[in-house]
């Protein structure tokens, strides 16, 4: 007899362990979620939006709240993190967010959301991450009670929005773990304050360009031992660079363009910033020669001193920064000859400008040793003499501008360049003076040459007074970005392209061109009145005709202006 038959149906059979944890487990389920007051401030900041993004959807109440989309929980079920980043919300932010005991990471970026940013979320006792970039937040930052304790706050990232006013000390006073402020793309003003490392000995990143910040650089900022990237420019900020500054030795990112700063870079100075990767002192009033210490800075990637004042030299010790990659020299007082530098020693440079100085001499033959080198402009400027065979050796060069020098030989040049395969816009304007035009055969080869034609965002294009002939390309209508177009007093012929950009244009646009007819010109095509065969029609290659132009067009009086159209996709 078994024993379940010898102790009758009254005795409990055994439950294998793996059951008994099925049902702990479903019961702990059903028992363990987000607290009442956490899914209720979590649907007072949903009952503020005008638009959810489709947050309704899994955000009901009498639901699990850390299984709602965009909420994180804790292994206790405690809401740590709110992402709704991109979800097209729209509306304002409500301070019950800040009743989220436990939240640590906020992130609200890339929506439509709009008015002020609450004190509670700043004066939080939990969050340590705040991302509400490109919003359309606005007014000013409130200030905290000078009661408020430490805060544990260490990223802030406010940009892209329409904050006004000026930083609140005391927000700064608080935050004594603050690692890293991005307020940039606003519309704050007054000075910057000087106290971030002093209330926060780890402040390691401080972006504010593109505000209206004014007054002079803070010293405070030279106590920053551990600031790696700070970023100002694009302010109205004035006065001169100060020796304390440079006692931020961490620094990797130094930009203060596009303000009003003036003075020298003392190179006993630049010396100091060992670590530095990317000087940006561009579009300023600086009037000092480049100091040939800046050759210590070996982990330099790039070199922004354009729309200066500067002057001299570029100092041969250049080359030893053999971590370049940028290099922006634009718009200065920069002369003499280039051959002291040593390019050959910038294996990485990928671009180079040098446009509008006062540089003389011929080309560097070591600036043909960049390999990398993809954008190259040396335009107005007073280089001499026939391009170098060498250039035929830059294989990744996309970009070159000669234009508004005194080269010669056009011929040779273009035979050089037909082995730059990957060459898609050559400006040559202004140089060749008196020079024959080559023969077709010399410019086969280029087939990857960007035509005017397919720069469809062109805004402005002037081929007057150039002695062209023959009819206008229909392509011309591609520019649909088009506003100013001047084709006057030339010798074109034939009728102007009707149905697209180029016939919106006023008659003046084509005056001095007896030949062109189409109603914008009161003349009929086909009548006795408007001939059909130029007189100027020969065989001197020197005329060229006005589809050359548009592929080639840089070898007239376009160059200058091409150059600055086309060069933002490079500089």
């Amino acid at each position: 007899m078994t024993e379940s038959k010898r102790n009758g149906p009254w005795v409990k059979k055994k439950k294998s362990p793996g059951v008994a944890l099925v049902l702990l487990l479903n019961f702990a389920s059903t028992t363990s979620s987000c607290t009442e007051q956490e899914r209720s401030s979590l649907l007072r900041f949903l009952s503020e939006l005008s638009r959810d993004g489709g947050l309704t959807m899994s955000w009901q109440d009498g639901t699990d709240c850390c299984q709602w989309e965009g909420i994180t929980c804790s292994r206790d079920r405690t809401v740590t993190d709110v992402s709704l980043a991109s979800r097209s919300i729209q509306g304002q932010i409500s301070p019950s967010l800040g009743s989220l005991t436990g939240l640590m990471r906020l992130n609200l970026s890339h929506n439509l959301l709009s008015g002020a940013l609450p004190q509670e979320l700043m004066s939080s006792s939990s969050i340590i991450v705040i991302d509400i970039s490109f919003n359309r937040l606005n007014g000013d930052l409130n200030e905290l009670p000078s009661s408020t304790p430490a805060r544990p706050l260490q990223v802030l990232n406010i940009s892209s929005n329409l904050f006004t006013g000026q930083f609140p000390l005391s927000i700064w006073g608080v935050m004594k773990n603050l690692v890293a402020l991005n307020a940039s793309n606003n519309s704050f003003t007054g000075h910057i304050p000087s106290n971030f490392c002093t209330n926060s000995p780890t402040f390691a990143v401080l972006e504010l360009s593109h505000n209206q910040f004014s007054g002079s650089i803070p010293t405070g900022l030279g106590s920053c031992s551990m600031l790696r990237v700070l970023k100002a420019g694009h302010n109205n900020l004035s006065g001169t660079l100060p020796d304390e500054l440079f006692n931020a030795t961490s620094l990797e990112h130094l930009s203060f363009a596009d303000n009003n700063l003036q003075g020298t870079l003392e190179g006993e100075n630049v010396v100091k910033l060992s670590k530095l990767a990317t000087l940006d002192l561009g579009d300023n009033n600086f009037s000092c020669e480049i100091p040939h210490s800046i050759g210590q800075l070996k982990r330099l990637k790039e070199l922004h001193l354009n729309n200066n004042k500067m002057y001299g030299s570029v100092p041969s010790t250049l080359a030893n920064c053999t971590s370049l990659i940028t290099v922006v020299l634009k718009s200065n007082n920069f002369s003499g000859d280039l051959t002291n530098v040593n390019f050959s020693n910038l294996p990485r440079l990928k671009t180079l400008d040098l446009m509008l100085n006062n540089f003389s001499g011929k080309i560097p033959e070591s600036i043909y040793s960049c390999s990398s080198l993809t954008a190259l402009r040396l335009s107005s400027n007073k280089f001499h003499g026939e391009l170098s065979k060498g250039l035929g050796n830059m294989k990744s060069l996309s970009f070159l501008s000669l234009t508004d020098n005194s080269f010669t030989n056009i011929a040779n040049a273009l035979q050089i360049l037909r082995s730059s395969n990957n060459l898609t816009t050559l400006l040559m304007g202004h140089n060749f003076l008196n020079e024959r035009m080559p023969d077709d055969d010399s410019i086969n080869g280029f087939e990857n040459l960007q035509s005017i034609c397919n720069l469809t965002d062109l805004l402005l294009l002037d081929l007057s007074s150039n002695n062209l002939t023959g009819t206008i390309p229909a392509s011309l209508n591609n520019l649909k970005f088009i506003s100013q177009f001047n084709i006057s007093y030339n010798d074109l012929e034939g009728p102007v392209p009707d149905g697209g950009q180029i016939s919106t244009f006023p008659s003046a646009s084509f005056d001095g061109n007896l030949r062109l007819c189409g109603p914008m010109l009161a003349r009929n095509c086909g009548s006795a009145e408007t001939p059909i065969v130029s007189t100027k029609q020969t065989n001197d290659k020197a005329v060229s005709p006005l589809a050359f132009m548009i592929s080639f067009g840089a070898f007239f009086g376009l160059g200058v202006l091409y150059d600055q159209i086309v060069l933002s996709r490079f500089f």
